[in-house]
């Protein structure tokens, strides 16, 4: 999710990007361990950047407006177990004042799959990807008419804690 600079996603991600790091049996913060059942719950994943491939406007050269990154991470809940995974892109839509990226990511959950969009700013300074905010715009099987927000933040290089708040 970070164009010409290796990182962490996501998120994602993507999100994010997501992605790169950029967002599952899950780990759910209720009593619930299952995030496809009842209606406004938040979970917790880990998700581990499994692959990123980076395509720039200028190859060799500085960051520019289009670059793109593809992504996929591996979910996993508080526990450690593998719950799912994450595809996504992220495309370089500035270069000035940091940077900034929209991010496009799916996220495969049992039960079935979340979509999320947004921005990631400051995607270009030093330092661990950015923290971002997305919206879930979607979702299949129980993630049908989905809506809220998937937080992630980089807690390690290549590794992203997403917190999924879901409102149905």
């Amino acid at each position: 999710m970070r164009p010409l600079r290796a990182a962490c996603v996501g998120t994602a991600t993507a999100l994010v990007t997501l992605l790169t790091c950029a967002p599952v049996a899950t780990a759910a913060t209720g009593t619930d361990s299952d995030p496809a059942k009842g209606r406004d719950r938040t979970f917790t994943l880990i998700g581990h950047l499994a692959q990123e491939t980076h395509f720039p406007v200028n190859p060799g050269g500085a960051p520019a407006q289009g670059d793109r990154a593809v992504f996929r991470s591996i979910l996993f809940d508080l526990d450690g177990n593998q719950v799912g995974e994450t595809g996504g892109t992220c495309i370089t839509t500035g270069v000035d004042n940091g940077g900034v990226e929209e991010c496009t990511v799916t996220y495969k959950l049992p039960g079935g799959q979340l979509s999320s969009q947004g921005l990631l700013f400051g995607i270009l300074n030093p330092g661990p990807p950015p923290s971002f905010d997305n919206g879930i715009t979607g979702g299949t099987g129980d993630f049908d008419r989905a809506r809220g927000m998937i937080h992630g933040d980089t807690i390690a290089p290549g590794t992203r804690r997403f917190t999924i708040d879901l409102d149905r």
